[in-house]
């Protein structure tokens, strides 16, 4: 019982971390097209991305997948800028696709950001006892940060787009060209060679 208090407090510690700036702008950038009343839409989008990065902690941990640390250092911010650019073409904010390619996106980048974090959780889990629970309870910790951060972006949206009245577009836009821009200088700081 204490291993899944502390692998799930050790996954929620890794999102709501300011040191984890990568993995919360790249949330914010998913999550700014959307409000409150999409919020299945939305739980759906962060569960494809939990999937994708579940999916390579669990192949690093028993150690089926080893890639460069620095590639995919670099790589994360780049899942990022993507991601912010997909937003300068949200024009009208009825979402009816019932698989859109926002959905995709979260998906195959949470591949890579899982793993960023993979290293470092599999150093924690070991090769002992409990894997899977250990695992199963960082993942947990892990989506519980990022429904918290998506909870928290819904709000500022909420206040901006309804009490300060900014148009919606131009906020979805305001805010994904300023992670774009901290996105394109993580990368620029971590190219591998």
């Amino acid at each position: 019982m204490d291993a899944i208090k502390i692998y799930f407090e050790i996954g929620f510690a890794h999102i709501v971390n300011w040191t984890a700036l990568d993995h919360i702008l790249f949330i914010v950038a998913l999550s700014l097209r959307y409000q409150f009343s999409d919020w299945k839409k939305l739980l759906v989008l962060i569960t494809a991305f939990t999937i994708g990065h579940t999916t390579t902690l669990t192949l690093v941990v028993f150690n089926v997948l080893h890639l460069s640390k620095a590639w995919i250092e670099f790589l994360i911010p780049v899942t990022i800028a993507v991601t912010a650019v997909s937003n300068f073409f949200v024009k009208k904010f009825t979402f009816k696709a019932k698989f859109p390619l926002i959905y995709f996106f979260a998906l195959i980048f949470g591949l890579i950001h899982g793993l960023g974090f993979s290293n470092d959780l599999k150093s924690l889990i070991g090769n002992g006892d409990g894997v899977v629970v250990k695992l199963l309870s960082a993942n947990l910790g892990i989506e519980a940060g990022q429904i918290c951060f998506v909870f928290c972006i819904l709000i500022i949206t909420a206040i901006a787009t309804n009490i300060f009245k900014v148009n919606r577009r131009e906020y979805l836009l305001f805010v994904s060209s300023g992670i774009f821009a901290l996105a394109i200088e993580m990368a620029a700081e971590r190219i591998p060679w």
